[in-house]
């Protein structure tokens, strides 16, 4: 164990967010867990704890399926989160079971791979129109162009949300994710809490609408539960649409433009892959692991556990570092190099265990497809300017990546 003056993680330095990965190696190097006294939190980098972790049952996404807030020794949060709060606590990423169980069930039924399958010409047509629309332009922001509206489409559609409703859910979306950061401010508190009131309410509307119209789409298909094991109450639909927007294109969005920006930084790899596009799929896998969108993932210790010794008590707070297990050289060859072509490539950018995204299939499908129409249409692209990290640590992300033609 690492007493955290003695750390090079740093998540609110401008220099570790650049590359974080040097830091990573370092923590590997020094134990297989550190207290971080910033954070209160126990940092775990290795890939097999991280692994091993995620399917581990003494831990939760949540607390208050067993005990209170003050049972646990923890603060409740503060009335005038309460907004933020309800909507995150009651989607199926925050619950366990048998309310995740039961969730996860019915939202399941929508992801089934012959549902995502019959998505892929839909998902492939838009990303064509996408970048069409980019090379048409000369060249563009490619987060705003291109990895933005894909998946927020593709999601909304699914949902059954209006295509004139759409604008605001990347913005809602980018306001209540800031508050997954470390220690997220009081302006992004004040801003998480406004959106989740929005949202909510667009949706309350919505689903009511559905109620008295039924459509073919995900909404009408979780009123239509009939069955009351499955049965969702109206919050649970809220947050769980809330949830799927979320997850269901923050990923994919940063997985696009890390992964493109990693492409530039490496013209070798970049040249091969535009001389065989039969290496999509791998290259997507790589770029995940390469530079991982999700970078830190939290779970709560409900009863002691032991790591290399030392034993985390009940009521505290585990930080696997997604990021540092995506290069741990004890399973990956030379983690620091990029590889299209790397074959064994057990990465955790999803997660793994009951909290595996559920999304995955779908979000390969996106990224594959937006990857081949760059590469089919815009052969030539190139960076226009060098990019500039979001200020972000948990969910990594460029502020914008300008590319031209």
């Amino acid at each position: 164990m690492t007493a955290e003056s003695d750390l090079a993680f740093d998540p609110w330095d401008p220099a570790f967010l650049a590359d974080p990965y040097p830091a990573y190696a370092e923590l590997r190097e020094r134990g297989r867990v550190h207290w971080f006294e910033p954070t209160n939190q126990w940092l775990v980098p290795h890939h097999a704890d991280v692994s091993a972790l995620l399917r581990e049952r003494r831990l939760g996404r949540t607390y208050q399926h067993r005990f209170t807030h003050e049972e646990f020794g923890r603060t409740a949060p503060p009335p005038e989160q309460e907004p933020f709060h309800t909507l995150n606590d009651h989607g199926m990423l925050d619950l366990e079971p048998p309310d995740h169980t039961r969730i996860r069930r019915l939202v399941s039924k929508a992801f089934t791979p012959r549902t995502v399958e019959r998505l892929k010409p839909y998902v492939e047509g838009l990303a064509a129109d996408l970048v069409s629309a980019l090379v048409d332009a000369g060249g563009g922001d490619l987060l705003r162009d291109v990895a933005e509206p894909l998946p927020v489409a593709v999601i909304a559609e699914m949902l059954g949300i209006p295509e004139s409703d759409r604008a605001p859910l990347r913005p809602w979306s980018a306001d209540i994710c800031g508050m997954y950061e470390l220690k997220p401010s009081g302006e992004s508190a004040t801003k998480a809490v406004r959106a989740s009131v929005e949202f909510s309410e667009y949706l309350r509307e919505l689903i009511a609408e559905r109620r008295a119209k039924p459509g073919d789409d995900l909404i009408s298909g979780l009123i239509a539960a009939h069955d009351e094991d499955d049965r969702l109450t109206e919050q649970e639909m809220i947050s769980t649409c809330v949830l799927l927007l979320n997850a269901g294109h923050e990923a994919t969005v940063n997985s696009t433009v890390n992964g493109w920006a990693a492409l530039f930084q490496n013209p070798g790899q970049l040249a091969a892959l535009r001389a065989d596009h039969s290496l999509v799929p791998s290259a997507v896998e790589e770029l995940m692991r390469y530079d991982t969108p999700l970078q830190l993932f939290e779970r709560w210790v409900l009863d002691d556990i032991e790591i290399d010794g030392t034993v985390i008590p009940r009521g505290a707070e585990i930080a696997m570092l997604f990021g540092s297990a995506n290069h741990d050289p004890a399973v990956f060859t030379d983690p620091a190099r990029l590889d299209l072509t790397r074959a064994d490539n057990p990465h955790i950018s999803f997660s793994a265990g009951i909290h595996y995204c559920i999304g995955a299939p779908l979000a390969r499908i996106e990224l594959a497809a937006s990857m081949r129409a760059l590469l089919e249409q815009a052969p030539t692209l190139r960076l226009a300017e060098e990019p500039e990290r979001k200020p972000n640590f948990v969910i990594r992300g460029l502020e914008g990546l300008a590319v031209e033609v």
